[in-house]
């Protein structure tokens, strides 16, 4: 057996905040016309992106409750360039949104940031940095 990942299923409190914040990083969220409280996104390598809401997510996971403390997933969006890191995330703040980590220089050779989405899920925001 070998299975493949071939999408990743966020559980979100409000879809219409969570497809704008996503929408920043260029990503365009399809309504399903079936299910109001899903949306999907096909991504550039094949992997594809849902957000469901807790309403509609709660029924098919019994006991389920939205966890707490620190995100335990990133999704991670890489950059051209170390610019467009720290430009992505000075727009994502001054939208509102949480700063979990400004941007640095990681010791692995990439510029490096985080910010939270709506509900908390960490996002990092990455470029390598020129060869030295």
């Amino acid at each position: 057996m070998h299975p493949t990942l071939n999408t990743i299923d966020l559980v979100v409190s409000d879809l219409d905040a969570s497809i704008a914040f996503y929408a920043r990083l260029g990503l365009t969220f399809k309504i399903d016309e079936h299910a109001p409280e899903h949306a999907g996104c096909d991504l550039p390598n094949g992997l594809h992106l849902m957000l469901d809401t807790e309403g509609f997510r709660t029924p098919f996971l019994p006991g389920w409750s939205a966890p707490t403390g620190g995100p335990r997933t990133l999704l991670c969006f890489e950059f051209d360039t170390p610019a467009e890191v720290d430009a992505a995330y000075a727009e994502l703040v001054e939208a509102g949104h949480r700063g979990m980590a400004e941007p640095f220089d990681a010791f692995w050779g990439m510029r490096y940031a985080t910010v939270a989405d709506p509900d908390g899920n960490g996002v990092d925001l990455y470029a390598a940095l020129p060869a030295r």
